[in-house]
């Protein structure tokens, strides 16, 4: 039954140039010396190390852990010492050096305990959380952990778990031949992401230039024979290969400005990051990938098995580098690839080909004609020409207004333009300059709220200290009108006992002046008492 295939706007036909990679199998690389091992291979934060110089380590063995939600642990790719921590070339554009784990080689390649798990009797978050340990990315490209796409989140119902299989780029055939060899293992880690996703279905778009692959791939499924896989063939055309270019060919569904296919029902994973994550359940961590090496100056060009780590110039070695090339080096295809600086820089996760192009004569870039050639083969359906007026004239709010983030890089304007404009170099600077604005301005909202907040604490101090002496004032006079009434009631108390000692004395001295009476006047005394008695008697 054929299936049903729909179109995105623009698009391109490149010249292919996949088969002079494809005459042999994928081979081991050999294991250099020192390996590499940038703490940031993904999408996010970078990991943080767990590990010090002088130790040493196992294949397998975590040396950098996730520092935050998004973000990716880093194993050990081989056996050996941890000899530095530090700042070294990595593979970025920029040129920059960041944080790497150095390790040196014992060629005993000896790995950690592993244990292989059952995805059928595991919770998806179980899995997830399985997945995450072993350091799984995209290996399309973008390096996003998979484990958080695998993650449907509250009230979203995946109905479609799509596999790229399209890899359109002209040169790259790291995944074809990956889907020749290993088609058993990614259909089962389709299955291990179906488990997690709770998917209702899965496709796996395999673009009609790669034959032998889709008809592997078709032989593998009817082994396993599950109803609800599809293997579709899509048209060549570039960039297929883009998550939401593919969905719209294999689903017809347009995902819109801001949104992610996951809203829309749809999850989109790798061929490789598939076999990567049946892996992960056999217990072997992501510590290597599959990068193709080729180009104009490589003799022998191939497929390798790569450990990350493992220098560019160790590859070109293994393949026939002419190190008297005059050639650009670079880390992807020839459209959505980046130049590297150096043959000294490692291999990573999100490293898929090592790519050498003969440099051409340098054209200047000349005015706009205003062709609307970049416009017609846009896959985003962006208006280049505005966005390269807008970059060009560094207005950074106007050029968002026309969907700046949508674009995806793909440099199908830049290789149409006729005016030789590195259209995608300005939309890179202009991103670049947004990000860093936005930047600036969130550490001066941090400033400005940690000023205020200083003000409020010195506000809220000073209220308080006032209303702690009101509340002293306030007690004192209490304190003061409760004293005088001590002091009054304690004068009473004194005067009285005064009063009675007083009478006490008198009573005392009236005692002390009877007993010096003579016996004469004792008598007289008595007599009047007597008398008085008497009287008091007879009335």
């Amino acid at each position: 039954m054929k299936y049903r295939l729909w179109h995105f706007h623009g698009g391109l036909h490149l010249p292919e140039h996949k088969k002079r990679s494809m005459h042999e199998l994928i081979s081991d690389a050999a294991i250099p010396p020192l390996l590499t091992l940038p703490l940031q291979q993904h999408i996010g934060k970078p990991a943080e190390p767990l590990v010090r110089i002088g130790e040493r380590v196992l294949k397998g063995q975590m040396i950098a852990k996730a520092k935050s939600f998004v973000s990716a642990p880093v194993h050990a790719t081989t056996s050996g010492q941890i000899i530095a921590i530090e700042t070294r070339p990595v593979p970025h554009p920029s040129g920059l050096e960041a944080p790497c784990i150095v390790l040196e080689a014992d060629g005993k390649d000896e790995a950690i305990e592993t244990q292989a798990h059952n995805y059928r009797e595991m919770e998806p978050a179980e899995l997830r959380h399985l997945l995450r340990d072993a350091g799984i990315v995209g290996l399309g490209g973008a390096g996003f952990p998979s484990f958080i796409k695998l993650n449907p989140g509250p009230g979203n119902q995946i109905k479609t778990l799509l596999l790229n299989g399209a890899e359109c780029e002209p040169y790259i055939t790291c995944d074809a031949m990956l889907m020749q060899q290993r088609p058993h293992e990614i259909i089962k880690g389709l299955l291990i992401m179906k488990q997690a996703l709770q998917a209702e279905h899965c496709i796996i778009a395999v673009e009609d230039n790669k034959r032998l692959a889709h008809t592997m791939l078709v032989n593998a499924l009817e082994e396993h024979e599950p109803l609800d896989i599809k293997i579709v063939q899509v048209p060549t055309l570039y960039p297929t290969g883009g998550e939401k270019q593919l969905i719209k060919v294999v689903t017809g569904k347009e995902i819109p400005s801001h949104t992610l296919p996951i809203h829309a029902g749809v999850v989109c994973h790798n061929v490789a990051t598939a076999a990567a994550i049946y892996d992960a359940l056999q217990g072997q961590p992501l510590i290597s990938r599959v990068v193709t090496v080729t180009g104009d100056a490589v003799n022998h060009p191939r497929n390798l098995q790569v450990r990350f780590g493992t220098p560019f110039r160790a590859l070109l070695d293994q393949c026939g580098f002419d190190q008297q090339a005059d050639v650009d080096l670079i880390m992807g295809g020839p459209l959505m690839g980046v130049k590297v600086p150096s043959q000294d820089v490692p291999v990573i996760k999100t490293s898929n080909c090592v790519l050498t192009l003969k440099r051409e004569p340098h054209s200047p870039a000349m005015p706009c004609i205003r062709c609307a050639e970049c416009a017609r083969v846009c896959p985003v359906q962006l208006l280049p020409q505005q966005l390269y007026w807008y970059a060009r004239a560094q207005n950074f709010d106007r050029i968002q207004d026309y969907n700046l983030f949508d674009c995806i890089e793909c440099g199908a304007c830049a290789y149409v333009c006729p005016s030789h404009i590195p259209l995608v170099n300005y939309y890179r600077f202009a991103k670049t300059e947004i990000w860093a604005q936005e930047e600036e301005k969130k550490k001066a909202d941090q400033a400005r709220q940690r000023h205020e907040f200083r003000l409020y604490r010195l506000q809220r101090k000073q209220k308080e200290n006032e209303e702690r002496k009101r509340r002293k004032k306030e007690l004192l006079k209490k304190t003061g009108d409760k004293t005088s009434d001590k002091d009054a009631k304690k004068a009473a108390i004194e005067a009285a006992m005064a009063r009675v000692k007083a009478r006490r004395t008198e009573q005392e001295q009236q005692k002390k002046n009877t007993d010096n009476l003579s016996e004469a006047q004792k008598k007289a005394i008595a007599e009047v008492e007597a008398r008085r008695r008497n009287q008091v008697a007879d009335d």
